[in-house]
């Protein structure tokens, strides 16, 4: 503890951690986290109790349905962002809005689709149906991340809302203000960008004058495609912070998809000496690494006081860390453990 003692009193990045769930935020913050970086909302609605209101409202067949089916959700959300915030006491927590593709939430065997059906007074039909037209070939590079949000705005909406309702429940029942970072996943356009932040502000506009309560908040974006590094300047124009998602970053620059490459050909890579580390482990500095430098000198070179840092599996490794420092990253974020 003195030695670590020291070690905060000479370094200049921050630490932050990756949490999903309170037990998550109060494991870190007992291992001394400084905030929270990535707080991934879509695994809150994996929970037994929650998925099939989700399902709810994938199987809904225009707006009005799918906003029915969120009303459900909404009040699980506000519940998990309060007893976050209140964990945290002050601390920033950036919370990103849903990123998986909307398949991962259907069952795809034929009793699993027959009991979901049975739950949600569906056929098992449209069940199947649905699950079909959601399917794609690659869903890495398909409709996921900030394109949910263009497509169904009403997802962000919700979201956004369960945010600030429980910025304002939280810091009246602290006494520390809350401000919330809403990161918007996946963004390759500042149009992109500019669409779903419409939405958030309206949002926390309606939140504010129907609490009475002002806050503040910041609306930023998760770095995790070339197109953003190379669009930075633009990009932040919108983004108040800017988020490294090296896990994507990495998997679209090289082209490799990490699911299949680390049980197939990277082994031969690391093997024979063509790689010489596993760059989903320890960042490739030479590519993603030069991609960073580049997005963060763009983004700075419009918005000056652009706050940014790394919420990738590469935030809690060391060779990396030196990288994000030598880099001028605000801060690092990896898992509780870590």
């Amino acid at each position: 503890q003195r030695l670590m003692a020291w070690a905060d009193a000479a370094r200049r990045m921050r630490v932050r951690t990756n949490a999903a769930t309170p037990h998550d935020a109060r494991t870190a913050r007992e291992y001394g986290a400084e905030g929270i970086g990535l707080c991934r909302t879509a695994h809150m609605f994996f929970q037994p109790e929650r998925i099939n209101a989700m399902r709810e409202m994938i199987l809904a067949d225009d707006t009005a349905g799918r906003r029915k089916a969120l009303e459900k959700l909404l009040p699980m959300q506000r519940e998990d962002f309060t007893s976050i915030f209140e964990i945290m006491a002050g601390l920033p927590v950036t919370i990103r809005l849903l990123d998986p593709p909307l398949h991962e939430f259907i069952p795809h065997t034929d009793d699993e689709i027959a009991e979901v059906a049975a739950a949600l007074g569906a056929s098992p039909e449209k069940l199947k149906s649905r699950a079909r037209a959601l399917e794609e070939f690659n869903p890495m590079l398909g409709h996921r991340g900030c394109r949910l949000a263009v497509s169904y705005p009403e997802i962000a909406e919700m979201q956004s809302r369960a945010i600030f309702e429980a910025a304002v429940a939280a810091a009246q029942k602290t006494g520390a203000p809350v401000e919330p970072e809403v990161m918007v996943p996946l963004v390759g356009l500042k149009s992109e960008l500019d669409f779903v932040k419409k939405r958030i502000d309206a949002t926390a506009k309606a939140v504010s004058e129907e609490t009475g309560q002002t806050f503040a908040y910041q609306v930023g974006t998760m770095v995790e495609l070339p197109r953003a590094a190379l669009n930075a300047k633009s990009i932040a124009e919108s983004a108040e912070f800017f988020s490294f998602g090296t896990n994507d970053l990495t998997q679209t620059t090289f082209g490799i998809s990490r699911d299949d490459a680390e049980a197939g050909f990277l082994v031969d890579y690391l093997e024979r000496g063509v790689l010489s580390d596993n760059p989903f482990a320890t960042l490739d500095q030479h590519g993603v690494g030069q991609l960073m430098k580049l997005a963060l000198a763009r983004g700075r070179a419009s918005r000056p006081e652009l706050e940014a840092g790394i919420c990738g599996e590469h935030g809690g490794d060391p060779k990396t860390i030196a990288f994000c420092h030598n880099l001028g990253l605000n801060y690092v974020s990896c898992s509780p453990f870590r």
